[in-house]
Parts: C-alpha cells; structure tokens; sequence
C-alpha cells in the first residue's frame, strides 16, 4: 500500500512541465491512488494532456479549469482532497519584473488561497513548490516566492485541529523546461551565435524526475514547516553553451533585469536553521511556541540529521559537484522531448 492508497491527490499548474511528470510517475508508480485532479487555467494544454493521459485510460484522472486567484473555484476543486501539490506559479523574471502585481496575484495571493481552501476542505497535506531564486531574492518572482515561503511555513502555526500539514521544496533549474536557457539555446544554436549574459554565471541543474522524487520525499517524511532542498550538480552557463553548440559564437549580452550570477538555495542566515540528510538539506521552522533548540532537536530526530557547519551556504557557484561539458550533453539527451518544438540534434 503507498502513500496514495485511496487518497485523492490535485495538483495545481498541473499542466506544466513538473505536473505533467508528476502525474506520469503517479499513474505509473502509483496505481491505488483513488483521483488525480489535474489543476490549471490553460484550456488547451489540458487538451493536449488529455491526449496523453486519457480518462477512458486512466479513470482516475480528472482535468479541472481554474486559477488559483478565484478563491471559489479553488475550493470547489479541492472538496474531498487529501493531497495538493501546489505548483502553479508565473516563474519568467523578466515577466515578473514588468508585471509585478500580476505575479504577486498568483504567486502570494493564490498560495494564500491554497492554504485557506486546504484548511477549509479537510486537506490532509501540502507541499509547494519553491525557487533557488527564493533565497535572497533580488528580483520579483524570487521575492514573491520567498513570500509564499513564508506563507506555507506560518500556515502550521493556525491548523488548529485540522490535521494538515504544510511543508516547501526548493530547488534549481530543471533542466529542459519551458522558457529555460536550454531550448532556448538549441534553438539559438540555428543562427550560429549563442547569448551569454555573463561569463561566469552557473546554475544548479535537476531534472524534473528528480523534482518530483523530492516531492515524494516530502509527502513521506515532513513534520510540517520545513524547506527540502536537494544536494544536486551545478553547470557553468559557458560549459552549457560549449555542450549545445561548440562552433556558435558566444556573445556576451549582459545580465537581464534581477538576474544573478550564482544561485543560492540556503543562505549563510538559513543555516542557523539547517540539518543536512544523505541527499537533501533541511531548513527547519521557527515557531513562537516552541524553542529554537527544541524544534531543532525534534526535526533532527524525525529526520536523522545533523546541523550543518556554522556559516555554511549552499551556492551554485561554491557547490562540491559540478556537471562537465559531456555530462550536460547526456542531460540534454535525456530530458529535453518533442514536445519543447526544439530539435535535439543527435550529436550535440
């Protein structure tokens, strides 16, 4: 029996790329799972999905028009719901930086509308999906993610008698997504010249199996009120662009609008608050009504970890393990499909 063994599970921005590798491994690995409700406001690309993931195939698929800003629709959505896995988000920088309010609408006000309607429904676990970019964020979307954070975090100071638990994943760039550097790459490497905004930026990389592996991790193991964060690879944005197209010209453009060099998924403050574990990081709660040294000893007993070093932050460019140029090119092999409308040559 698994953790979906009768349960109904949603997921919001169930469309995009996470969602659809999501449902993929629920309906593969998971098969007792009663309902798997497909939650977004793209008409189409659950259209699309459908054709993939079909109802007359999968009976226990649903695919339910909404968007996390209508309050109402959301709680109608989540009547009978016993996990939500809340990963819709807008996630453009530049976006975020020319439509501020519209990305605090879905990234704060909608996580806010998550955390009340899971409440109000009798959800039994949350888990929201986060950002490197949250980690002292300098543009809009890492702060409006950072809140929403804080937000899910704070969620398990007023569960009351709910027995529900709110907990956050928080990792790197995956690896093919959509609107990330590497199908944007291969379909520049056409024109013979290759963008780079700076020479010596990196990024930390995940595929997305290994996102929703982190997903399951926190569905089987959160106390409520923890940050997950995988120890994953990081790349250099050269090395990806010598990966893709060895021959391009590599231009050097400048850094858009709240754009970092590195990459921080723990901060040297976050650490104070941090355990490690063999394959992820733990960034522990403060509650008011606890101690710090009690939660901490708590949380490093239900987990099995030990603090991290004082001063320790975790950066993709400090990181311990590093993708080189091959490795980048089986990654590319391996995880960007068809479906990004980009070819992946097959000698890269």
């Amino acid at each position: 029996m698994s953790i979906f063994a009768g349960k109904s599970v949603l997921v919001t921005g169930g469309t995009g790329s996470f969602g659809k590798k999501f449902v993929s491994t629920i309906l593969e690995k998971f098969s007792d799972v009663k309902k798997l409700i497909v939650f977004s406001r793209d008409e189409l690309k659950q259209f699309e999905m459908a054709q993939q993931f079909s109802p007359s195939k999968y009976p226990q698929i649903r695919y339910f028009i909404g968007d996390i800003r209508d309050k109402e629709r959301l709680k109608r959505a989540f009547e009978g719901v016993d996990i939500v896995i809340h990963a819709a988000a807008l996630k453009q920088v530049p976006t975020a930086e020319y439509n501020p309010f519209e990305a605090i609408k879905t990234n704060v006000i909608g996580a806010q509308n998550v955390i009340e309607n899971a409440l109000d429904c009798g959800v039994s676990q949350v888990v929201a999906l986060s950002t490197d970019k949250a980690a002292a964020p300098i543009n809009l979307y890492g702060a409006t993610k950072l809140c929403s954070d804080k937000l899910f975090i704070a969620a398990n100071n007023m569960v009351g008698e709910h027995k529900v638990t709110f907990s956050v994943v928080r990792y790197g760039n995956v690896i093919g997504s959509r609107g990330s550097v590497v199908p944007f790459f291969l379909e520049k490497r056409k024109t013979g010249v290759l963008p780079i905004t700076h020479p010596e930026m990196t990024r930390f990389n995940i595929s997305l199996q290994e996102g929703v592996d982190l997903v399951l991790f926190a569905l089987q193991n959160a106390l409520g009120g923890e940050v997950f964060v995988p120890k994953i690879p990081s790349y250099r944005i050269l090395d990806l662009a010598e990966a893709i197209c060895p021959a391009c010209e590599k231009r050097i453009v400048g850094i858009r609008p709240g754009e970092k060099i590195h990459e921080e998924m723990i901060t040297e403050t976050d650490s104070l608050n941090t355990i490690e574990l063999d394959k992820y990081y733990v960034i522990v709660p403060n509650f008011p009504f606890e101690s710090y040294e009690n939660t901490l000893a708590r949380f490093m007993a239900h987990h099995k970890g030990k603090k991290v070093k004082e001063g320790f932050r975790y950066s993709s460019g400090q990181n311990t393990e590093w993708l080189s140029v091959e490795q980048i090119r089986e990654q590319i092999r391996l995880h960007v499909d068809s479906s990004f409308n980009v070819e992946v040559p097959q000698k890269l």
